[in-house]
């Protein structure tokens, strides 16, 4: 496996020994020695090394392979799973808003509507797409899509990749948080299969306002919190530098997402993450997909609606007591 050229801190063991690697070949070749074994050595010690990091990850580092600049974005699975992707603009209200898109596509022969949070590569892509953070017309774009595909009967396949919804004074001006309510209120009374998949960062309300799903699939590297880690950091440390330990407290990461169902399933991704191998886990994604909505394409609208009533319902855990006597 080759490592990328941006390398995480906590890979900087396994960038080391690659970087040997490499010497040792261009040696070889340079000087017409005979390496092989030297190269076999390295060779094991960066799989076990591999292991040793990958099999061990904390919250915080899953945290930063879903930040990670070369991780696959949503329109980079769109493109890899489906066909003839319709972009349609707008919220019919006040803009259209570039960290959210969707449309019309085909997956695996079938009609689809398509609702993603997407990021930029460089600078400027970024700043355009506002680092992936839905102001509210970007949540009500979502809403009149999902009523479209309602309309049309199409399904409807989210995907979340933002570390939050804008929190900018034209934001609450356009009051971002009712936007984001009655996509929740919405999205829990749509009569059309729906599911959500994180494919990066969850982030708090700008991940939720399109993933009140029959489903919701997340990638074994990515989050979803309430909060960022730095943000909760901030709150309860005081202190951003606190970032790990809040991560750790807000079991943010997906194996933990799953033990307490609040996901329904976790996609593994290729070791060390997607963007080493950026088609296996489209593959493996679509895979997933498709066997979702074959389950859920067997429910009746009504049939959605109370099942999907109840998965949300039961999320967490509490305790009921008694009244105490008057």
């Amino acid at each position: 496996m080759d490592t990328p050229a941006y390398t995480l801190e906590f890979e900087k063991p396994l960038r080391e020994l690659t970087d040997q690697l490499d010497g040792l070949r261009q040696r070889s070749v340079e000087n017409k020695l005979d390496l092989d074994s030297e190269i076999a050595a390295i060779k094991d010690k960066i799989e076990a090394t591999q292991r040793s990091i990958y099999t061990n990850l904390t919250p915080w580092q899953r945290v930063q392979i879903a930040r990670h600049p070369k991780r696959p974005y949503a329109l980079d699975y769109v493109e890899a799973l489906c066909t003839d992707f319709q972009e349609l603009h707008g919220d019919r209200q006040f803009n259209d808003d570039q960290a959210l898109i969707g449309g019309t596509a085909f997956f695996k022969g079938e009609s689809v509507m398509i609702i993603a949070q997407q990021k930029g590569r460089d600078t400027k892509e970024k700043i355009a797409r506002n680092f992936g953070m839905p102001q509210p017309e970007g949540s009500r774009k979502a809403l009149r899509l999902m009523k479209l595909a309602e309309k049309f009967g199409l399904p409807v396949i989210t995907f979340i990749d933002t570390p939050g919804a804008y929190p900018g004074i034209g934001s609450e001006e356009r009051h971002v948080s009712e936007a984001i309510a009655v996509n929740l209120r919405e999205m829990a009374m749509l009569r059309v299969p729906s599911i959500s998949v994180v494919v990066g960062e969850g982030g708090s309300g700008g991940a939720l306002g399109i993933g009140v799903t029959d489903r919701v699939l997340i990638f074994e590297n990515s989050y979803y919190s309430v909060i960022s880690p730095e943000g909760c950091a901030a709150i309860l440390w005081k202190d951003a530098a606190a970032a790990p330990q809040a991560a750790a407290a807000l079991k943010l990461d997906a194996p933990t997402l799953a033990k307490f169902g609040s996901v329904n399933e976790v996609i593994p991704e290729p070791f060390g993450g997607a963007h080493h191998s950026p088609e296996k886990a489209a593959e493996t994604l679509g895979y997933e997909l498709q066997k979702h909505l074959n389950d859920l394409k067997s429910l009746s609208p009504e049939k959605l609606l109370d099942t999907r009533y109840e998965r949300f319902r039961n999320m967490g855990e509490y305790a009921e007591t008694a009244a105490a006597p008057a």
